[in-house]
């Protein structure tokens, strides 16, 4: 599956980097066929690291230090066999980190680095989670429903993930059906309050409701700020969005008439922004939604992106 031997490469060295801004910085992105994908943040170099994944992988989170690319994968929606498998940077040594059903149908994916740990959405399982690095301590932080009447009902499908460590919340989309304007973006804090359960908590917030389909999220906390992007229909839909993290949480589109849009990564020193759609491409805009420039086409059907600056990437096998 790898690209590549069992040696990480020496990325700040060996990796052709970016033509402007930061030369070691890197995009990455899956398509949902079975791909994980690097370039340059301009658009350059592109590089396939691994092909043939299996389980339509969708959310993806970069450990830089430790030289490790997250990825969930979304397995077979009927069969309850979602998972979170990890490889190193060059795309050699895949490992499972949660097994088969450990998950039932991952979505976005966070890295937690402080904690060691990693949180994301469980669309079918209709939950938010989270696990150490390395597999233990299994958790469900949410629980929107049980059974499957309840899975049938998408405004309990849980899809966007964002965490905010040092503020101790965490954000998620609950999407609703295609283009419903049921969907939700809501927030709690990061540990279940003493005596409840994911299914009873007491202490989750609704910022929106009413939205058309909201995916992924994004934080800016330096600036209170949370983006996202949503596939409903236009003129809503389509979009990439922001709000205030504190109040009050009205909504801002800051650019639309994408081909439904999932992906988004924030390169906050860079003061810009990388969207992907299911149509196969991949777009760069400015924090504010211009300058939009489409660096790639026909790439698939592209879900999860991150960004990463990679100077500090290990070179050490691990």
């Amino acid at each position: 599956m790898a690209r590549h031997g069992l040696l990480v490469l020496v990325l700040f060295l060996g990796w052709s980097g970016s033509v402007a801004g930061n030369p070691n910085a890197r995009i990455f992105f899956l398509d949902l066929r079975g791909k994980l994908v690097s370039a340059t943040p301009e658009g350059a170099d592109r590089q396939v690291l691994i092909e043939g994944l299996k389980g339509q992988p969708d959310g993806i989170a970069i450990d830089v230090e430790a030289g490790h690319i997250y990825w969930t994968n979304m397995g077979d929606y009927a069969a309850d066999d979602g998972s979170i498998e990890r490889s190193n940077l060059d795309g050699s040594n895949v490992t499972t980190i949660v097994k088969a059903g450990g998950t039932w149908t991952g979505k976005q994916l966070v890295l937690d680095k402080q904690n060691g740990r990693l949180y994301w959405s469980d669309r079918e399982g209709l939950r938010v989670m989270r696990v150490n690095l390395d597999g233990s301590g299994l958790e469900t932080l949410v629980e929107t429903g049980r059974g499957d009447e309840a899975r049938k009902d998408q405004r309990n499908w849980c899809v966007g993930m964002a965490v905010d460590v040092a503020g101790g919340k965490i954000y998620w989309t609950q999407k609703g059906g295609d283009n419903a304007n049921v969907g939700t973006i809501r927030r709690a804090n990061l540990d279940l309050p003493r005596g409840q359960t994911a299914i009873n908590r007491s202490d989750i917030e609704i910022l929106f409701d009413g939205l058309p389909e909201p995916i992924d999220l994004e934080l800016d906390l330096a600036k209170r700020h949370l983006y996202w992007t949503d596939r409903g229909n236009p003129p809503d839909g389509n979009t990439v969005n922001r709000t205030t993290l504190d109040g009050p949480h009205t909504r801002t589109i800051l650019a639309g008439g994408f081909g439904e849009t999932i992906g988004i990564a924030l390169d906050l020193q860079g003061g810009r922004m990388f969207l992907t759609d299911l149509r196969g491409n991949v777009y760069s805009l400015k924090l504010d939604g211009s300058d939009r420039k489409t660096l790639f086409t026909g790439q698939g059907m592209l879900t999860g992106i991150a960004h990463a600056d990679l100077t500090r990437a290990t070179t050490r096998q691990q």
